[in-house]
């Protein structure tokens, strides 16, 4: 299997908190920002969707903290999409130094809304595959 997707993020000091650590929901944005880069580097941008009408969204969110993080550490967020058909999508995601070290997985429950109706689109899988220009980045 090839590696999944990743981006690599600096943990900027102004991003930590009484600890030191790197704040709790910061992990969210670097998750958030690997997504969008990854639909980037597949050629879909936030305007394209816009333009069909349509929208990721988030539906569930969970982070497991394994290890801190502290300002100046260098970790890679990785992200795959797992497809089980029907509205909804998984992605998985981990945050890891990189040395390997793994400081957080999260695992969160997507969909595409059509901005329109205010509902998910039957198939997100069918719409990535229209949109993108490199279907791998999602497992398709």
């Amino acid at each position: 299997m090839a590696e999944p997707f990743s981006v690599r993020v600096t943990v900027r000091g102004y991003e930590t908190d009484v600890q030191g650590h790197l704040n709790q929901a910061v992990y969210l944005n670097y998750a958030e920002h690997a997504r969008w880069t990854l639909l980037k580097a597949a050629g879909i941008s936030q305007a394209e969707l816009i333009g069909r009408g349509v929208g990721p969204v988030a539906l569930e969110t969970t982070i497991r903290y394994r290890s801190e993080l502290l300002a100046g550490d260098e970790v890679d967020v990785t992200c795959e999409f797992e497809w089980s058909g029907g509205k909804t999508f998984r992605i998985r995601q981990e945050v890891r130094r990189t040395e390997g070290t793994v400081a957080a997985e999260i695992t969160a429950v997507g969909g595409m809304m059509d901005l329109k109706a205010r509902k998910l689109v039957a198939d997100p899988a069918e719409l990535f595959k229209e949109l993108a220009a490199d279907l791998s980045l999602f497992g398709l």
